[in-house]
């Protein structure tokens, strides 16, 4: 018996929920045939087993009067073991609650938490009748109430045209920062040091790698290593327990509510197209074992998964109650943790229903629809590995999506690759062939030159081939087209020519990724020169490889990020939510967008198709149709040079105006031409501003006379 009160309790919301008398738990099984709540004592030991009788709409349920926050709980779940059939019932492991809101650890790994038995003959047919709790985390019972304080805001909710994003991983950021307190974890990812690093380089919004509760991958843990990255999700609503200091989950609101203190929005990088369970091959530690035919979408031999994310298995978005779990573990972030909006890794699976990709299925309708979710920052991975899985441009609005081709085009434009200045002039202005559709703003495409897989941006100049021996796999994982260039030499050098090339090549490249249109993305530790030593796949590497070195930080670089973010969020020219398509504006009658060569003309079709060309201006206005309420005066003129040095003619100006050079990553003096030309350095960039003969930008000048009419 059980010393507390049970009772039918509700249906809804699933979980455990404290209500301040008791805790109702609600759990979704459509094939099983019982479920039984596990209470397990201060230690994790199942103390009372209670059946959950109450079952409505394939929901079992049940309120028990007294518990209080802090209890541990597991279940078993009885039903039939049939492969075969796509049913994998086994009560004899003990399961994590799918929307367990806390856990108490780590899955240790052990024969016994596979629902068959290992060698045997008959392999994932066989049945293993051990108890798997000894290597289970427990879920636990949470208490949700947390005190934002009184200025504390549910979310930022800055526009895309002002979001500079800055990726990191929880623990890399500050694992080798001594002087910051709780580092590795999240309050110490909030840290004054952090705050103030982030608001000093500009960054307006941090985009977190995944931080719900992940597992590490046995063959990793087999040899000595582990999922770093953490893209092995099984706990949707837990915050991942390592990086909690005192194992309280508030600890995930205070590091939000303290970035959103500093004006920082946080986005998570959430993983529903797969989970840690894996293929048939894989671990009973969850939904497997409650009803793994409603769970995963299956072959069309149930016996085996369908594999889109290259991962094992493929969650089923089709089916109501997994698209509602997802659903509600958004709304929980959001509506609980207060985060300002998510990165879906692997988003091509999450728009597949039985027919492949529907940019219309299922979740990207629940997520236009919903009152919560549709008010938040949407950001696809817009692939995974299934057949048609690569679907950049597809998405509907709300979301924007990874460019990967702005980061290979910009990549391969400076390292010198022939016919690049037409894919460089697409992603400079915002790669509209992409996603100039459906009433999508500018801001869509989200731009980076590196993120967490592939190379740093130091290890981009620094080496051409993947150095991946560390991750024990003979350097066969990681991609091969990393579109990197080691400037001469293979990996760190202390010749002075070649580091000054990589400093330029770096300056180069900031500098595109800052002055295009659309979503800039820097990944955490490029604006220091932050190196894996040429690891372009460190998911494994939770050491010196993937932390951020501080220690051997380059101020001038960082100096010049400082530099050109802040040039970028002066000027709403290169934050525009409006495509450019050299419309001529009412406002003054010049196009918005005019693409120049070095001697000032304007480009042809045949300068378009010279493969040798390495030179590009663009003279930009705020677009065409802007509205009267927002700014529309004032240019700018971007210069890309891949090549020699040059002298670019200057487009002519208004009477008492002229061109200032605001930005040169060669390091030449910042002042007015002192004539109609300028001279443009060797593999470098320039950006000029219209001014006044005063000073001031003719965006903030007032026309005498109001002469230029709207």
């Amino acid at each position: 018996m059980t010393p507390f009160q049970l009772s039918a309790g509700r249906p809804h919301p699933l979980g455990a929920t404290f209500d301040g008398e008791g805790v109702n738990f609600a759990v979704f099984s459509q094939h099983a045939t019982r479920v039984v709540l596990c209470l397990c004592d201060a230690q994790g030991r199942e103390v009372y087993l209670v059946d959950l009788a109450e079952r409505e709409g394939h929901i079992w349920h049940g309120y028990i009067a007294g518990l209080r926050p802090g209890q541990q709980y597991g279940y078993r779940v009885h039903g039939p073991c049939a492969p075969a059939e796509g049913h994998r019932f086994n009560p004899y492991k003990l399961l994590m609650d799918p929307y367990a809101k806390r856990l108490s650890g780590q899955v240790q790994w052990h024969d016994a938490l596979y629902g068959y038995e290992i060698g045997h003959k008959d392999k994932d047919l066989s049945f293993d009748a051990r108890d798997s709790a000894d290597y289970m985390p427990r879920s636990v019972v949470v208490d949700p109430a947390f005190t934002w304080g009184r200025n504390e805001q549910v979310r930022l909710d800055t526009p895309w045209s002002d979001t500079v994003i800055y990726e990191a991983h929880v623990k890399g950021l500050t694992a080798q920062r001594k002087d910051v307190p709780h580092a590795g974890r999240f309050l110490g990812m909030a840290s004054d040091q952090m705050l103030e690093h982030l608001t000093d380089l500009g960054v307006t919004a941090i985009e977190l790698l995944p931080a719900q509760a992940a597992v590490d991958d046995r063959f990793l843990v087999d040899k000595g290593l582990s999922n770093y990255w953490g893209y092995m999700t099984y706990g949707f609503f837990a915050p991942e327990p390592k990086y909690l200091s005192n194992h309280d989950i508030s600890e995930f609101q205070q590091m939000v509510a303290r970035f959103h203190s500093a004006g920082i929005e946080v986005i998570m990088d959430v993983v529903y197209n797969h989970t840690a369970e894996g293929d048939q091959r894989g671990p009973t530690l969850s939904f497997r074992g409650f009803d793994n035919a409603s769970y995963y979408r299956l072959a069309d031999d149930p016996r085996y998964y369908v594999d889109d994310t290259g991962c094992g298995n493929t969650l089923d978005l089709d089916h109501p109650f997994v698209l509602r779990m997802v659903m509600d573990s958004l709304r929980y972030w959001v509506e609980v943790m207060h985060v300002d909006g998510f990165r879906f890794d692997l988003a091509s699976s999450l728009a597949r229903t039985s027919g492949g990709f529907d940019r219309d299925g299922p979740f990207c309708r629940a997520i236009r629809q919903d009152p919560v979710l549709n008010k938040v920052k949407m950001i696809a991975e817009p692939w995974d590995v299934g057949p048609g899985g690569y679907q950049l441009g597809a998405f509907p609005s709300p979301f924007t999506e990874w460019n990967d081709k702005y980061r290979d085009h910009v990549r391969r434009f400076w390292r010198g690759d022939a016919c690049m200045i037409r894919k460089l002039a697409g992603n400079v202005t915002g790669s509209a062939l992409r996603f100039d559709h459906d009433g999508r703003p500018a801001t869509s495409s989200i731009n980076f030159l590196t993120a967490h897989d592939g190379f740093t941006l130091m290890d981009t100049v620094s080496y051409n081939e993947k150095h991946n021996a560390a991750n024990g796999e003979g350097n066969r994982d990681g991609h091969d087209h990393n579109c990197s260039d080691n400037c001469g030499v293979e990996g760190p050098t202390n010749d002075p020519q070649i580091m000054a090339l990589r400093a330029q090549r770096r300056r180069n490249m900031l500098a595109t990724l800052m002055m295009s249109q659309g979503t800039p993305m820097i990944l955490a530790g490029d604006e220091l020169g932050n190196s894996q030593m040429g690891n372009n796949n460190a998911y494994c590497q939770d050491n010196e490889i993937g932390w951020v070195n501080w220690d051997e930080a380059d101020p001038d670089f960082l100096a010049f990020c400082r530099q050109i973010i802040a040039f970028r969020k002066s000027s709403p020219i290169l934050r525009q939510k409006r495509f450019l398509h050299a419309g001529k504006r009412a406002v003054d009658g010049k196009p918005d967008v005019f693409w120049r060569k070095a001697d000032g003309t304007a480009m042809e079709e045949e300068d378009w198709q010279r493969a040798e060309l390495k030179f590009l201006g663009v003279e930009m206005r705020m677009a065409r149709g802007t509205p009267a309420y927002e700014p529309r005066l004032g240019a700018i003129y971007l210069l890309f040079n891949a090549g020699d040095a040059t002298t670019a003619t200057l487009p002519e100006t208004l009477p008492g105006h002229r061109w200032h050079r605001v930005i040169d990553t060669s390091g030449q003096v910042l002042a007015a031409p002192r004539s109609d030309a300028v001279s443009i350095a060797p593999n470098s960039v320039v950006a000029l501003e219209l001014c006044a003969v005063d000073g001031m930008s003719v965006g903030e000048e007032i026309f005498e006379n109001r002469k230029i009419k709207a």
